[in-house]
């Protein structure tokens, strides 16, 4: 069973299409995260939830 973390990030409206990229790139690159859910809301603003996978380490004696 995998468990995953998530983060919420809400961009504007007034954000580019490039910069939005550029943000979720980095954070892909940087913090190992990937896409999950897109919601593109009436008025043109994003909210974008993010999740990447929790390593567990297990003890060894």
């Amino acid at each position: 069973m995998l468990d995953y973390s998530y983060m919420d990030i809400f961009i504007p409206r007034d954000l580019t299409r490039e910069a939005a990229r550029q943000l979720l790139t980095e954070h892909a690159e940087y913090g190992q995260w990937e896409l999950a859910r897109v919601r593109v809301h009436p008025d043109g603003s994003r909210h974008v939830r993010l999740r990447r996978k929790i390593m567990r380490v297990r003890r060894t004696f």
